[in-house]
């Protein structure tokens, strides 16, 4: 496991000098995402159930990456709550996998966000979870309940079979549920932003819309909150989805880093939203 942070965190630090990566927030995979993607038609207009994009190319699990062709100047901030099935004793020694100060500085900047959550981390953090996922101000969308990669080689982490992967995403969901979390949304983001068409393939009976990102924040392991709100400011445009953490231990600047982009990007005339609007404003594009 150290051996993947320290890979991981030389990948992220070349992040945040501007190497987009997709651990760190890149548009991993090879079969990108559907631009124009009809939303699900049963999905209507007043329904309270969160949009989903209809299925990719051949039927495969949709990949929504930005919205295209937002209807206004629209950007989703998403955080990651990262936390691998084996760092059970880390946590018990006493590193922190959750950020209570981020999560307070959004709601005292009154931020819509998605927060990509491991069940692992759910688990971990029970309380946290369900306050997150009670706020109307979020949605919990799924991260995997264990943080494994989805393929190979991808920046260090252990590697799923690809008979679990179904069961693992279910995992996270049940283990959202066990926490208490109400606000689950049918999202996911792969771990390391890893995957690949036999792999959107095997997810297809998992029901969700996969979620990548169009502009790195570079703050896994960053230190320099400046240049993380530099990175996000400058690559942020209508539609954009950011990739940032909610890992103390892991993303120690991010919490910073809000606090300056917040202003500067409604400044600018954005509005911040989750990703089910972004996604919602997809339909009839």
């Amino acid at each position: 496991m150290m051996t993947y942070v320290r890979r991981f965190a030389l990948v992220c630090a070349l992040g945040a000098l501007g190497v987009g990566t997709a651990a760190c927030g890149g548009s991993g995979g090879s079969a990108g995402h559907p631009e124009g993607a009809v939303v699900n038609a049963s999905v209507s207009a007043g329904s309270s159930r969160p949009p989903t994009l209809a299925p990719g190319p051949a039927g495969l699990t949709p990949v929504f990456k930005n919205a295209p062709h937002p209807r206004d100047r629209t950007v989703a901030l998403t955080f990651d709550a990262d936390m691998t099935a084996d760092e059970g004793p880390r946590a018990a020694a006493g590193e922190h996998f959750d950020n209570p100060a981020l999560i307070a500085t959004l709601r005292r900047l009154k931020v819509p966000a998605t927060v990509f959550m491991t069940g692992r981390w759910a688990e971990e953090y029970p309380a946290e979870a369900r306050s997150i996922g009670s706020d109307p101000l979020f949605e919990v969308a799924n991260h995997s309940y264990s943080h494994y990669a989805f393929t190979g080689k991808c920046y260090g982490l252990p590697t799923m079979a690809p008979a679990q992967m179904r069961s693992d995403v279910e995992r996270a969901f049940t283990a959202l549920r066990k926490a208490g979390v109400k606000r689950t949304v049918p999202y996911f983001r792969f771990p390391g932003g890893c995957y690949n068409q036999e792999v959107l393939r095997t997810l297809v009976p998992a029901g969700v819309t996969a979620v990548q990102w169009d502009v790195v924040s570079g703050d896994a392991f960053a230190t320099d909150s400046d240049a993380v709100a530099q990175q996000v400011l400058d690559g942020v445009r209508p539609g954009s989805v950011v990739v940032m953490h909610c890992t103390r231990s892991a993303a120690p600047a991010t919490e910073r880093a809000v606090r300056a982009v917040v202003p500067k990007l409604r400044e600018r005339g954005y509005r911040l939203v989750r990703v089910s609007e972004l996604i919602g404003s997809t339909a009839g594009r």
